[in-house]
């Protein structure tokens, strides 16, 4: 099983592609290990010439879990990020961030810009939650953790039901994923550690007005949890970024619109690296 580390934190990934290929960094979001990018997804970037790097964030998957440990911040799950890219011997890498990897991204191209080709912020925020959500969906996503196999999937698709991609709700998809990730980890502490480090991190926003890293910013016009707004903060907050919006696509990123996601990705990192090159 391949780990890193970062200081005490260990950290799982894995790899698909050719080594000598670019580097993609993907990162998840809140309580989501990297089994969320599915193999599928992850080959869709292998075929388009990448290779691609997912990992398991502090707190969920087979990497560290902190219980007793010491508080930690986005800044620290960045540095996860480039212990990630040292193990895989990549110096430049393309990144992309999905809802809190969204800020982990943001949070890894201010700190090491050098290091950074193309950041790709998909479905979050350059800070504090932007706009307003409806009450209902507040309170789905901040409900007492689940206790089993069966509580978890039917959370899973309470949540997904409200947030995520209307036409694509499957309730046979949906439930193997939450049983999936409930067999592989279950760790609802280690998904409120890491909501205190999204709550306990500073704006990014004036910080990001200075960035120079060529970023692509992506938002489905169907999210509730992550209104819109926030999308569009990361874009206007960002120099010569480039806001895509995605119609019919929630806070989720369901098979249907894998197509459409490789290839705003993987567009914006090739001429990235055309310019930087």
């Amino acid at each position: 099983m391949p780990t890193t580390a970062n200081g005490a934190v260990s950290l799982f990934y894995e790899t698909f592609g050719t080594e000598g290929k670019p580097v993609l960094l993907l990162v998840n979001g809140l309580g989501s290990q990297c089994i969320n990018f599915k193999v599928e997804f992850c080959h869709r970037f292998v075929e388009s010439g990448f290779r691609v790097v997912r990992f398991d964030n502090r707190d969920v998957g087979f990497s560290s879990h902190l219980k007793g440990g010491p508080k930690y911040t986005l800044d620290d799950m960045a540095d996860d990020g480039f212990a990630v890219l040292d193990a895989v011997s990549a110096q430049l890498a393309h990144i992309a961030g999905w809802s809190m990897g969204g800020m982990i991204v943001q949070a890894m191209a201010l700190k090491r810009p050098e290091r950074v080709t193309s950041m790709t912020s998909v479905m979050s925020a350059p800070g504090p939650m932007v706009g307003a959500r409806d009450p209902e969906v507040v309170a789905a996503f901040t409900a007492p953790p689940a206790g089993t196999r069966e509580e978890a999937a039917a959370q899973h698709l309470a949540g997904l039901r409200l947030w995520g991609s209307p036409a694509c709700y499957d309730v046979d998809r949906i439930t193997a994923d939450a049983y999936a990730a409930f067999d592989r980890c279950w760790d609802p502490e280690g998904r409120a550690r890491q909501a205190m480090a999204v709550q306990s991190s500073p704006s990014r926003q004036a910080a990001l007005g200075a960035l120079t890293v060529r970023t692509l910013v992506v938002h489905g016009d169907a999210d509730r949890l992550m209104p819109l707004e926030g999308g569009r903060a990361t874009a206007s907050a960002i120099p010569r970024a480039r806001l895509e919006i995605v119609d019919g696509m929630g806070h989720d990123y369901p098979p249907q619109y894998w197509d459409r996601l490789v290839e705003l990705i993987t567009g914006h990192a090739m001429a990235s690296a055309r310019t930087n090159g």
